[in-house]
């Protein structure tokens, strides 16, 4: 009877022709069993817990030749040492508690009042006898907050080894190694009369154990002892031949039962050949389960003249949940509640990836600085000391940090420190108004209004066009620009006369449009910008560092370690991992709605502009001034083209006059000639009564004459 089995004995009994066969111990089944449902599982480690040190020798010495899940043996399970297993890192992923029922209800409470009962399916709770119903947890009124799978030996297994029926009612308190080891005695007997029946040898045999030059003995009488083995197991219901081994075992069922406040619910089966079997449903592993680190703090500071505050809570990543007094709000187990951006990301990784998680808080709750020993504090080191599996939290990627932690792609931009600058308390004036302009821009809009006038007054007076030099174009009054009301007229689009009337030539006409346009977006730009410029004080002096910016006291402002934060204070303040998943989630437009929910757009607008607080400068309305100018050099060139056109429209009539003087001569001079080729004489006169007004006839009297027409 080994738990093990040894391989020098056997091989010299070999040698010498010796039956070896060896017996089952006590809980080789169970571990069996728990190890192919844990591979079922795809665990990669497990914490065992045993009723005594004799049954964990023998399920170590199985376990390390044959499983190949990582072991955490727990020989000392007691209220003192539970801590020192809820603190072990890595966790492991799954427990197996092998005792009887009465040690069973004092073990699994001690692992229930110590915190680490919490997860559903973890907990395998192996039962060595056969009174596993009187679990507290089942028969009793004690309630499970989660599910635990329950491993029992099933009855009729007891009732074969007792020679009962199968149906039988095994008694709580039998002891089935005990009647397993005298059944196999029995056996063995029966096996041996009916070999010596047979007439093969069954007589001792002598030699020396550590002989080199041993002959192989004659291994008839082990042949035949097989034989027979295998020839008599072959129909038994209570034994069974491991040949692989050597062993003689019995015939282990095990029932597989889960149970979550109810009776237990039967999931599987299990038998060393057919291993296990499902029943209705199919096992599945339990759910992953992972460690996250997080911070409520972030690299935040509010500097004044009076004061140096830190900030403790990174908005709107990590936050408390607070009641109506302002109290942290707790769970059920006594942990803070925490929400916000992070908090959102971690409960939906959890949901895609199908995880379970724990968000643990550092003591320090810092992001993690290297220390002077070069380790680390904060979330960087619990992370490099395995303390957690995953840190999802505000956290800039560093190459010192890159150093001892991995990075997965960012999930949020990041782009260095920022500065936000909160509204002051403002001081009012009078003539605020006038400050929404620089001086250089005042003086400008001055030089173009004296600049229009002039240009006004000089298109008036030279234009061909205009009504003071083009009466015939303009019969009716019309009125000329002096000086004086050019620049009245330029001022307020009227002459001091009380005349409302615009310049008549087209350059004119274009430098007004010109002029209109610049007046038009003055009076915009002045207007969009007088609202908000009214609550706006400009800084004393330029800052050159976060020192002087602070030295001005009405003055606060905010340095945040990322972009996220920068956001975050702007939009809702008013100025105050290797997981493959976080791709998904960029694809799917996760983040775009997280962002939504936590930089709320309509609340931007309440935030003023980074430039709120200058007036407006002379470079910030340069283009107001180009257009102007670029109006006052189209009126030039319309005046120069206006000069041009006149003249040359001046000189093409003069030429027609005389064009048309020179065919008259010349006319005149042909009839003459003609006349006098053809002998014409003029018609007599009429006869007419001298009248006061006699008409005025005149006529060529022209006869035909037979002669030759010559040019």
């Amino acid at each position: 009877m080994t738990w093990t089995g040894w391989d020098r004995l056997r091989n010299l009994a070999d040698q010498n022709g010796i039956i070896y066969k060896r017996g089952d111990s006590n809980t080789n089944p169970y571990i069996q069993a728990i190890d192919d449902l844990l591979m079922l599982k795809n665990a990669t480690d497990v914490g065992l817990i045993f009723e005594d040190e004799r049954e964990l020798n023998q399920s170590l010495y199985y376990l390390i030749g044959n499983s190949i899940i990582r072991l955490v043996v727990i020989d000392d399970f007691t209220e003192k040492t539970v801590s020192k297993i809820r603190a072990m890192r890595p966790s492991p992923s799954y427990y197996a508690i092998y005792a009887s029922t009465a040690r069973m209800d004092d073990l699994f409470k001690t692992a229930m009042q110590g915190g680490l009962v919490k997860r559903n399916g973890i907990w395998n709770l192996v039962f060595t006898d056969n009174n596993y119903k009187e679990f507290k947890y089942i028969n009793g009124n004690l309630q499970l907050n989660v599910s635990i799978t329950i491993l029992s030996m099933k009855s009729n297994v007891c009732c074969r080894l007792l020679g009962l029926q199968s149906n039988c009612s095994c008694p709580p308190d039998v002891k089935i190694f005990s009647r397993y080891f005298r059944r196999l005695i029995g056996l063995v007997v029966s096996l041996m009369s009916d070999l010596q029946a047979s007439g093969t040898s069954v007589e001792p045999k002598t030699g020396r154990c550590f002989s080199q030059n041993a002959s192989q003995a004659s291994n008839l009488t082990s042949e035949a002892f097989n034989k027979n083995l295998i020839a008599k197991l072959g129909n038994n219901d209570t034994f069974e031949y491991w040949s692989e081994k050597g062993m003689i075992t019995y015939k282990a069922e095990i029932v597989l039962e889960t149970v979550e406040n109810g009776p237990p619910e039967l999931l599987a089966t299990w038998t060393r050949h057919s291993k296990i079997k499902e029943v209705d449903r199919k096992i599945k592993p339990a759910k992953r389960f992972f460690r996250i680190g997080t911070a409520p703090r972030c690299d935040v500071f509010l500097h004044s003249a009076l004061r140096i505050l830190k900030l403790h809570q990174s908005v709107p990543w990590t936050v408390p949940e607070l009641d109506a007094d302002g109290n942290v709000m707790k769970d059920v187990n006594g942990k803070d509640l925490w929400s916000g951006y992070c908090v959102d990301f971690v409960q939906k990784l959890s949901e895609e990836m199908d995880f379970d998680y724990d968000l643990v808080v550092p003591a320090d709750r810092q992001f993690g600085k290297k220390l002077a020993n070069g380790q680390w504090d904060g979330l960087i080191g619990d992370l490099a000391k395995g303390e957690t599996d995953i840190v999802v939290a505000a956290l800039t990627m560093t190459s010192e940090r890159e150093e001892v932690i991995d990075f997965v792609a960012p999930y949020f931009e990041q782009s260095g420190i920022l500065i936000v600058m909160r509204k002051p308390v403002r001081k009012p004036s009078l003539f605020k108004f006038m400050t929404v302009l620089k001086v250089e821009v005042w003086l400008s809009i001055v030089g173009a209004l004296t600049l229009t006038g002039i240009m006004i007054w000089i298109l008036d007076k030279y234009s061909p066009y205009s009504a003071r030099n083009n009466r015939r174009l303009y019969p009716y009054p019309c009125r000329e620009f002096t000086l004086k009301e050019s620049f009245w007229f330029a001022l307020t689009s009227f002459t001091p006369q009380g005349g409302g009337e615009a310049p008549k030539a087209l350059s004119s006409r274009t430098l007004v449009a010109a002029y209109w346009l610049f007046v038009v977006l003055m009076l915009a730009t002045f207007t969009a910008n007088l609202a908000a410029f009214l609550t706006v004080e400009r800084m004393q002096s330029p800052v050159q560092s976060l020192e002087q910016l602070a030295r001005q006291s009405r003055i606060n402002y905010t340095v945040v370690a990322n972009s996220g934060q920068h956001q975050y204070f702007m939009n809702m303040k008013n100025a105050e991992d290797k997981l493959y998943t976080i791709l998904d989630l960029q694809k799917d437009r996760y983040f775009e709605m997280l962002a939504s929910k936590y930089w709320n757009q309509t609340l931007k607008a309440q935030c003023l502009n980074s430039d709120d607080n200058e007036g407006i400068t002379l470079e910030s309305l340069g283009g107001v001034f180009i257009a102007t100018l670029f109006g006052l050099a189209l009126a030039m060139i319309t005046l120069a083209g206006e000069i041009f056109y006149y003249r040359k429209r001046n000189t093409q009539d003069k030429q027609k006059e005389k064009k048309k003087g020179k065919n008259v001569d010349k006319d005149k001079l042909m009839i003459q000639k003609l006349a006098s080729k053809l002998q014409m004489k003029p018609a007599p006169t009429p006869f007419f009564e001298k009248t006061t007004n006699p008409p005025r006839v005149s006529h060529i009297s022209v006869y035909p004459r037979n002669f030759p027409f010559k040019e």
